[in-house]
Order: structure tokens, then C-alpha cells, then sequence
């Protein structure tokens, strides 16, 4: 008996997940990749699943909105999330991972998979009407060729946002006699790097972030932001105290040397298990890159730091799901196409690897003639299917996973014990969920 083909485009976190899926549920995967014969402008490695923006897959804590995803996800079976916990480096309450080594193990497992043949071109047309589903996973820098492709299936512009990409800087360059040690609200050393500023420090760094040289957006872009990565500059352009209460917040990063509370602080999170090279938290910007070398040099600490690698600036490609998907990631008119990852409409490596996960065993159940079910609303998952199927499309947005998202409560639950209330409703759910594919 002949087994099942599935298409996938896009070796990336939602492409790799889908593909791992839908062989694991015995069904043949054809995964085309372009790396390394092209490269898109934020890619570098030959690997499939690279980490483009950071290192960090965020909350760790099941009782956190992103943690009780990836909770769901290991019980569900994920392969992205699996290789995540076993290339992790120390990084507090979240789960971050060694980039490199989190590419490299990913690549292996999905060559070494006898169901999936990997193609190394470039897809720059969708197939229509054929008998083997086709799942879109090109991500957040789909190209351009591709994404008019999509435009004309679905007969609507694309919608785009603007992505930036924090700094990287060597921990030898760093000036640890300033830097300190420790994770917000706890005692002792802890994961994360901090560099403390005075008020003066502060003032005059906000002052020369506000006049730095930018990099100009193309004539085709629009300046459209989401709200949970917003770059630096813009963030410092609402206000004097908008960092401070953002990603420069002091709160709970006492200074050990000098026991005085930071007027504001800039946290470093360790990028590799080494400890070699450390990132700066929520510093994505869209400066140049001598002008990001002279401003970052004014955080305390990193008077000359080395950077690994500087921030940029790229587009977003997603659709507006609540007109386009069903619940199980197919366009609605033209259902043997899959959408999987940021370009569905989620935002985030977990979301990300969530619907690639769902894409994948979604068209290969369907494929086999087994059983489809969407996930409850009361999971995380069917949370965020709910909201790229459910939102008003006049205001629809990419969005993390939150809690939001979730069913509002039918009864009154004490703030400090919802996270451990979602998280039981969600397992019985979820539990409930695995048997009815069966």
C-alpha cells in the first residue's frame, strides 16, 4: 500500500514540528527548505529550526500562560519543545536553550526520520487541487515571491508588522566589577547579568537613544509594530519613565555591592550553556550599527563590550486567520493548504511550534481518515486557535499566548490562584481532548 504524502515549505520551528508530526502518525513528508541554497535576511545557519530573535522560549512555569502551552505540548508530543528541555541553559524561571546546539539536534532527528525526504530549493507557488495537503510554514520572513502567492489564493494583501532583533555581546568584554549577578526578587546570585544605572546614567543614556540614527524603512513597509517586541527607541520615544517600567525595570535587582536599588537596570540572559555570550533583554531596535556599538556602550558594564552580534529590523508576514482558517489551520477555501507558525497569526517561538505541532497532525489525520478535533478552549492550545478563528478581523492582531485568550471564568477565583486553576482545568481538557482522537 502506497503511504500518504504531505508537503511541507519551511524548515523552520513550525515546518519541522509539522513534518515530525504527521511521519510519526505514519504518513510521508516531502520538506522543502531553501538554505542553504538562499538565505533570507535574517538567517545565517544551515540548519533547519533556527532561533532568529533570541535564545528564550520564555516562562518555564506551568502556571504561566506560555508554560502551560508547553506543558501541553510535551504531552502532546512535541518534538521542538522535547529538544528544547535537553539543550536548555540557566536562564531562572524561563526555558532558554543553546541556539546552536537546539538547530543542530533538531536538523539530525528530522534527516534521520525515514518518512521525510528534505529538499533543499525555494517554493515560490502554492500547488492548488491536488490529493496531497500542502502545509505553509515559510514563517514571519516569508518571501516576497511566496507571500504574492499567498495574497492571490486568498484574494486579500497581506497584513505585515515589524520584528526586531536584540543584541548579543561576549561575557569577557563585560565589566563585572559593575555587572552583578542575580534574577529578579531573589536572594544570592541568579541567572541573569544586570547593569545598574544612576539617574544621571539613565537620563543621558534615554537622551542619546532618542537622537540615535535609525535604519529607514523601505518605500513597501509600514511602520506597524507589535506590541510585545517593540524596538527600544520607540519604546523610549512614549516617554521619559517607559523603559524604566519596561524592559529596564529595577524592581526586585538590588545591588549586592552597594545594597541601593538601581534607579533602572539592564538585565544580560546567558545565550550558550558556556556562559560565553549574553543577550540584552527586550533590547530589540532598529538602529544602525555603529550607532547601536555607541549608545549600548553607555549601559554600565559594557563600556566596551564586544558585540557577538548587533540588532536589526525585519518584516512580518502573517494573514488575518479570523477571514481565512478553520479551526484546524486549513484555508477556508482552498482546505488542502495548511498554515503553520507566526504566519497564521500567532506570535512567539512556542505559538509558533504549537501550530506547526496542530498542522501537522491535523492534515495527517485528516489524510489517513482519522478523527479531526480542534482543542478545547480551555487549553492553551485551543486558546489560541480560538483567537485566530474568532476575533473581530477588524481588529485582529498576531498575539503570544495569554490568559485573555482563555474562556472568561464562570466563577470567582481568587487572582493568585488562577494560574494553578487554569492549568488543572486545562489537563482535564486536555486529557479529555487526546482520548477523542482515538
Amino acid at each position: 500500500m502506497t503511504t500518504k504524502q504531505i508537503r511541507i515549505i519551511g524548515g523552520g520551528i513550525a515546518g519541522c514540528e509539522a513534518a515530525w508530526q504527521a511521519a510519526q502518525l505514519g504518513c510521508a513528508v516531502v520538506l522543502f527548505e531553501m538554505k542553504p541554497t538562499k538565505f533570507s535576511p535574517a538567517h545565517s545557519s544551515k540548519d533547519l529550526a533556527e532561533l532568529v530573535c533570541s535564545n528564550s522560549l520564555r516562562s518555564n512555569a506551568a502556571t504561566s500562560a506560555v508554560g502551560l502551552l508547553k506543558e501541553e505540548m510535551r504531552l502532546s508530543g512535541s518534538l521542538l519543545i522535547r529538544i528544547a528541555d535537553e539543550t536548555a541553559v540557566p536562564a531562572g524561571q524561563a526555558l532558554a536553550v543553546n541556539r546552536d546546539d537546539f538547530a543542530a539536534r533538531v536538523t539530525d532527528i528530522i534527516s534521520a526520520h525515514p518518512l521525510i525526504e528534505i529538499i533543499h530549493e525555494e517554493q515560490v507557488e502554492l500547488p492548488r487541487n491536488t490529493e496531497i495537503p500542502t502545509i505553509l510554514a515559510t514563517g514571519p520572513l516569508t518571501s516576497s515571491d511566496m507571500a504574492e502567492a499567498l495574497a492571490q489564493l486568498t484574494g486579500r494583501e497581506r497584513l505585515a508588522f515589524y520584528d526586531a532583533i536584540a543584541p548579543i555581546v561576549s561575557y569577557e568584554s563585560l565589566n563585572m566589577d559593575i555587572i552583578y549577578s542575580k534574577s529578579r526578587w531573589q536572594d544570592g546570585p541568579g541567572d541573569y547579568l544586570n547593569c545598574p544605572f544612576t539617574k544621571e546614567q539613565y537620563l543621558a543614556f534615554i537622551d542619546a537613544l532618542g537622537k540615535g540614527g535609525t535604519v529607514p524603512l523601505k518605500e513597501f513597509e509600514e511602520e506597524k509594530y507589535f506590541e510585545g517586541c517593540l524596538p527600544i527607541e520607540v519604546m523610549r520615544a512614549r516617554g521619559e519613565d517607559t523603559l524604566r517600567y519596561g524592559p529596564m525595570k529595577p524592581v526586585g535587582l538590588r545591588d549586592p555591592k552597594t545594597g541601593q536599588d538601581p534607579y533602572a537596570a539592564v538585565q544580560l540572559r546567558m545565550e550558550n550553556r558556556e556562559g560565553s555570550t549574553y543577550n540584552l533583554v527586550g533590547f530589540q531596535t532598529k538602529l544602525t550599527y555603529p550607532e547601536q556599538e555607541r549608545i549600548f556602550r553607555m549601559i554600565p558594564g559594557m563600556e566596551n563590550a564586544d558585540f557577538v552580534r548587533l540588532g536589526s529590523i525585519h518584516r512580518n508576514t502573517f494573514v488575518c486567520a479570523p477571514e481565512l482558517l478553520l479551526a484546524t489551520l486549513q484555508l477556508k477555501d482552498a482546505p488542502e493548504i495548511y498554515l503553520a507558525g507566526q504566519l497564521s497569526g500567532v506570535e512567539g517561538y512556542v505559538e509558533s511550534m504549537a501550530m506547526g505541532m496542530l498542522a501537522g497532525q491535523n492534515a495527517a489525520r485528516s489524510l489517513l481518515g482519522r478523527t479531526v478535533v480542534p482543542p478545547p478552549p480551555q487549553t492553551a492550545l485551543g486558546a489560541l486557535i480560538g483567537h485566530l478563528t474568532q476575533t473581530d478581523p477588524k481588529s485582529f492582531q498576531p498575539s503570544n499566548v495569554n490568559f485573555g485568550l482563555f474562556p472568561a471564568w464562570q466563577e470567582k477565583v481568587p487572582k493568585k490562584l488562577r494560574g494553578e486553576k487554569r492549568l488543572e482545568i486545562s489537563m482535564a481538557a486536555l486529557k479529555e481532548w487526546h482520548k477523542s482522537l482515538f
